[in-house]
């Protein structure tokens, strides 16, 4: 089992140390030998090999974290989506080989973690920049160790950075009211001003929406990008995937059920049908986006 024990002097901050503590695994044959290992079984080698311009053999945990942090900074791509379920999978285990793939996931991970520690820093008093990174890394290992796992393509990372997040601000929540600040003041400056990763995650979705066609204007407004019109558009856009509402069904519960909605005189011009029709269709998506609902399995 590789040696996994931080080799860099304690006064740098935790994010230097996981940097230089990554430069070792990545030199341990032990190590390279498992990461090609874990590839190769889950059929994910040659894919990995072919984007990394990699020899199979010679793949390791370098080439594991390139596949991992695509050069434009998104984390949407299929295979990036495939490898981090693979290795959460793994994570979740309770051979020893879990912990290697939570560290690989830690360290693909790190330039999120670097931003939800920078949002969660408060100007005047309270934790330092490296407390909190401490506090981040451990929550990102927790989560990634959890066997929490998401399906939907573009969200296992986004969800990663998520869960690691609440995690964070509930024990700084915890922290600061035992220190006698108001937590309902701090939850409610939460909500106002969303962190790194929520803004990411709305991005996201406002993307996928307008791609879509969900979105009548084309962009996610500033009005719009709340929590519950989030898990709507993301409702509708796995309804969609899955083949259990046409695009047209989509657009008939998301164009009605915004803060500005769509007319249906309007919305029926649009599309080349009647108002009635219209309504009629979106009574019957509505319908059946609620029983694939009732059918899914709890996540």
């Amino acid at each position: 089992m590789p040696n996994l024990s931080p080799t860099a002097p304690a006064a740098r901050g935790i994010f230097d140390r996981l940097d230089v503590e990554w430069d070792v695994l990545c030199a341990q044959t032990s190590v390279q030998a498992a990461v090609t290992n874990w590839l190769m079984a889950d059929r994910l080698a040659d894919d990995v090999a072919a984007v990394t311009d990699s020899w199979v053999r010679g793949l390791g945990p370098a080439q594991l974290l390139a596949a991992l942090q695509p050069p434009n900074g998104t984390v949407t791509d299929a295979l990036t989506d495939a490898v981090l379920r693979a290795l959460l999978r793994r994570a979740a285990g309770r051979d020893r080989s879990a912990t290697l793939a939570a560290r690989v996931i830690v360290q693909a991970m790190i330039p999120a973690a670097v931003r939800m520690t920078r949002g969660q820093v408060r100007p005047f008093g309270g934790r330092t920049f490296d407390d909190i990174g401490h506090m981040t890394i451990a929550a990102l290992y927790v989560v990634a160790r959890s066997g929490r796992i998401h399906t939907r393509p573009g969200r296992p990372a986004a969800n990663l950075a998520l869960d690691t997040l609440r995690h964070v601000c509930r024990e700084l929540a915890a922290d600061r009211e035992e220190h006698g600040e108001v937590l309902a003041s701090a939850q409610d400056l939460a909500d106002r001003t969303p962190g790194p990763a929520e803004m990411a995650e709305a991005r996201s979705v406002g993307a996928a929406a307008a791609a879509a066609g969900l979105q009548p204007t084309g962009v996610l407004s500033e009005g719009e990008a709340g929590r519950a019109r989030l898990e709507l558009l993301e409702l509708v856009l796995d309804a969609m995937r899955s083949g259990t509402l046409s695009p047209t069904d989509g657009r008939a519960i998301a164009w009605h059920y915004t803060t500005d909605p769509v007319p249906d005189a309007v919305a029926a011009t649009r599309t080349g049908t009647t108002a009635a029709a219209w309504q009629r269709r979106r009574s019957r998506a509505v319908a059946r986006l609620t029983a694939s609902l009732q059918l899914s399995p709890a996540a």
